[in-house]
């Protein structure tokens, strides 16, 4: 059966859904569970992507996301791949975890981001297992739920660092030190009722959710591509993906770095030259960890990933953070040089 088409483009927003294979169970536990969020706190990271929110239950997951680089399908086979091999091992499985391709909904901004996050947070009450109990009992479980982005949101513990809050909060139209406020208010009030009305804007497209006008744009587009298309269930309606060059990420990060290229092929102790390397050749090259190795010189993918790691780490050291922000603002006007007029 043909995949259906995604259309993608810079700065396109998703509902993004995982499943268990045939309904099974994803996370076998809290162990599990908090793999998995450090899995996509380092491919939120790798790939450059804004997560807006997410929610864990026991077979299925939320997120929505946006993709600066257009890149959704790269950024979801790291996050499931890398959970699928370390799951298989720990539980001694094979083969598929996941339930076919993941399913991924572009969203309209506005009024629609702020119910479909509502929607997301409020899942895990939603289910059969709550559904009849006082709403009281339901409101404290939902405010204690640990595997959503939800009592981040709202104050209840320290915000997550690979999570981007600014936009959904400002959909409540508040002012900057009440949003917290409002977006609790907001979501706790559909505890007591079913937004009917959203619940039908889920339904009504299978690529898409949004005002009537939105889903013909993203209908139109699916058309024209599939008109297009010699393979209609691989193509993409996509701008032009703003990377920089693989030697302009080389020569800000070497003159940043105070080094010569040739010293990045080097391998050294306990150096900060080739993580850095790595991790901007991955989030502003657009290179795989495959092609990252290549460049500088290492044995394979996994040690170019291992590096790669190594310097999100970094980031918990003052003076190695400062090191890459400056870098990362080097880089960013660079991409910012690239974008159309």
């Amino acid at each position: 059966m043909p995949r259906n088409l995604r259309v993608e483009f810079p700065g396109a927003i998703y509902h993004v859904t995982i499943r268990g294979n045939d309904r099974r169970d994803i996370f076998g536990d809290d162990h599990d569970r908090e793999r998995f969020l450090r899995r996509l706190a380092e491919s939120v990271e790798a790939y450059g992507i804004r997560l807006y929110l997410f929610c864990l239950m026991t077979n299925h997951g939320h997120f929505v996301l946006e993709t600066p680089g257009t890149n959704l399908s790269r950024f979801m086979q790291s996050l499931e791949t890398g959970y699928t091999v370390y799951h298989n091992l720990r539980h001694g499985a094979s083969g598929h975890l996941f339930q076919g391709r993941y399913k991924a909904k572009l969203v309209e901004g506005d009024e629609y981001l702020l119910k479909l996050s509502r929607y997301v947070h409020l899942n895990p009450v939603h289910i059969a297992r709550w559904k009849k109990d006082p709403l009281a009992q339901r409101l404290a479980y939902l405010r204690k739920y640990p595997w959503s982005s939800y009592r981040s949101y709202i104050g209840e513990e320290k915000k997550l660092t690979y999570v981007t809050y600014g936009p959904v909060l400002a959909e409540t139209g508040a002012k900057k030190r009440r949003r917290q406020r409002e977006y609790r208010q907001y979501v706790e009030e559909g505890l007591a009722t079913t937004d009917a009305e959203f619940v039908e804007v889920l339904k009504r497209s299978p690529a898409a959710i949004g005002g009537e006008e939105f889903l013909a744009w993203v209908r139109d587009m699916c058309i024209e591509m599939g008109e297009k298309a010699a393979k209609p269930e691989d193509v993409s309606f996509r701008r032009e993906v703003l990377f920089v060059s693989k030697d302009k990420v080389l020569e800000v990060v070497c003159k940043h770095l105070g080094i010569r290229p040739s010293e990045l092929r080097e391998r050294r102790r306990n150096s900060l030259l080739r993580p850095i390397a790595a991790r901007m050749l991955v989030k502003y090259a657009g290179l795989t960890h495959r092609q990252v190795a290549d460049t500088l010189g290492m044995k394979s993918g996994v040690s170019a990933s291992l590096q790669a790691r190594r310097a999100m780490a970094l980031k918990a050291d003052a003076k190695p953070a400062k090191l890459i922000a400056a870098i990362e603002v080097a880089l960013d006007g660079q991409t910012a040089e690239n974008r159309p007029a």
